[in-house]
């Protein structure tokens, strides 16, 4: 009979992915914009990706999942090229 080494048993290959994560500064700094500037094209914007908030705080964290502000600029990219 043989032992099974558990330590050698991956422990996340049923774990999926967690997104990756931006903070209101990466974003800004991303497009170029100020904070305030990233917070008024949220308010204009009605696409734009709602953020996920740490805390119940109004003065919590926010953050943004890259791959939805990623695709976000795509496709604003893609409808600047059809206009």
């Amino acid at each position: 009979m043989t032992a099974t080494n558990p330590a050698a048993t991956p422990y996340n290959t049923q774990t999926p992915a967690l997104p990756e994560l931006w903070t209101m500064a990466e974003v800004a700094s991303l497009m170029r914009r100020t904070r305030s500037g990233v917070d008024k094209l949220r308010a204009r914007d009605p696409n734009f990706p709602k953020p996920l908030k740490d805390g119940d705080n109004r003065r919590s964290r926010i953050y943004f999942v890259r791959s939805e502000i990623e695709a976000y600029l795509s496709a604003r990219l893609e409808a600047r090229e059809v206009a």
